[in-house]
């Protein structure tokens, strides 16, 4: 059986945002750890959100780390020590080695794509948080969301990636094929570009988490190798 780390993305409300996908990993017989980050603290960054998911992983070896939205600055920079044996971003960014989350939305495109995608929905541009982020998430689970919800502190956004390279360990980039925040096309092509990978699509939006459990573990647990005979 395997055992997934999962990472959240700005806020760090992991607990609620990974719950029904780790629930339906446990049911299964995975182990499942989602990983409370402090992202409303100012004086945490990308090196002790790291340090974090380090700690989780603990002695453990051969985990799939998996990282959502901004947890794809923190994937490369956890399990220095070979901990890692897969892989999984989850709508994440991808970033080059060196480079911060504000300068990856302009390196990327990522702000252009949206406009286009909103655009050809014929959606405001606007941000709006059930428009961009609950937009497909039932409502039994919104207030969940919104309670748990944490204003995302700067202090990473302009903090480096610090890693030399993506780790020489399988990786996948799984994409809500309706994500408003980083359109499936955009982030199928940046996938393509900085990881030489091809993006697997699933339903549902940025928080595909919430809105597709079942879909989005059980494209987890397809990652996992076969068991030898």
């Amino acid at each position: 059986m395997a055992r997934f780390i999962l990472v959240p993305g700005a806020g760090g409300a992991a607990e609620v945002f990974w719950r029904e996908v780790a629930a339906e990993l446990a049911a299964h017989g995975h182990t499942a750890i989602p990983v409370e980050i402090p992202g409303d603290d100012p004086a945490l960054g990308l090196p002790e959100y790291a340090a974090i998911v380090d700690e989780a992983i603990g002695a453990q070896r051969d985990v799939v780390l998996v990282a959502q939205s901004l947890g794809g600055f923190t994937a490369p920079m956890a399990g220095g020590n070979g901990s890692v044996g897969r892989i999984v971003l989850l709508n994440a960014m991808i970033p080059l080695p060196g480079e911060t989350p504000a300068q990856w939305s302009e390196a990327t495109g990522s702000g252009e794509a949206r406009t286009a995608a909103n655009a050809a929905a014929g959606r405001s541009d606007d941000f709006d948080l059930v428009e961009t982020f609950l937009h497909d998430v039932p409502e039994r689970l919104r207030a969940d969301l919104i309670a748990g919800d944490r204003e995302p502190a700067a202090t990473p956004f302009g903090q480096p990636c610090t890693f030399d390279a993506w780790p020489p360990v399988p990786i996948h980039v799984m994409v809500g094929a309706d994500d408003r925040l980083f359109p499936a096309g955009f982030q199928v092509r940046v996938a393509r570009e900085r990881l030489n990978v091809e993006a697997d699509l699933v339903p549902g939006g940025h928080l595909a988490a919430k809105s597709h459990p079942e879909e989005v573990a059980g494209r987890l647990m397809a990652y996992l190798p076969v068991p030898e005979a």
